[in-house]
């Protein structure tokens, strides 16, 4: 005798939910899976061109609590202003542009990227990080830019930036802290909220 779809109940199954997946299938090796990933929290090796740089920041839900299980994708060229455009040159470069991190792994559920200080890709743009968030219960992945605080003089004259409602481009504007000789651009990425991070229809 057949059941129908209301008599049965199966439970949800993948294609009826949003992840989470990204820390089995992306980010393997930083959720201590016994298989690799292809990209992580590095994208700067040795030989890269420009200042080093740390970007680290949380995602935040409306109730402003910092989400666990979230992944962060950015893509920048080098400091010279390059993305490298095949394997090889990449490896040449010491620069691999585009990197992966889940918010599952670290203290506070944060996110924490290796990388250099962008340089502008063309004349009249402020140098940023391209952001992709994915997250459960997220249906479509968000996107975002990186800007930077220190940085005021180009950010006035980027266009993109300045599409942005001058009361909403602050949520775009990541921190520059300096400790030990090392620094950091402080980015906290807010999902929802009266303060929530502008983000891109691509």
């Amino acid at each position: 005798m057949l059941m129908t779809a209301q008599e049965a109940d199966f439970g949800q199954t993948p294609s009826q939910t949003v992840g989470p997946y990204f820390a089995y299938g992306l980010t393997a090796t930083q959720y201590g899976y016994d298989f690799d990933q292809p990209f992580d929290a590095v994208l700067a090796l040795d030989d890269a061109k420009g200042q080093r740089i740390r970007l680290e920041g949380r995602v935040i839900d409306g109730d402003g609590n910092p989400i666990n299980d979230a992944l962060v994708e950015i893509s920048q060229p080098d400091g010279e202003g390059r993305y490298p455009q095949t394997p090889e040159e990449a490896r040449a470069m010491g620069f691999r542009a585009f990197g992966r991190v889940g918010t599952g792994t670290h203290e506070g559920n944060r996110f924490v990227f290796h990388t250099v200080k962008p340089g502008a890709e063309s004349p009249g743009e402020a140098p940023h990080i391209n952001v992709i968030v994915l997250m459960r219960g997220l249906l479509l992945h968000a996107f975002t830019r990186v800007y930077f605080s220190d940085e005021a003089e180009a950010n006035a004259k980027d266009a993109v930036l300045q599409s942005v409602p001058a009361d909403r481009r602050h949520t775009l504007i990541a921190q520059r802290v300096e400790q030990g000789g090392a620094v950091t651009y402080r980015f906290d990425i807010r999902m929802q909220g009266a303060d929530e991070t502008a983000f891109f229809d691509v």
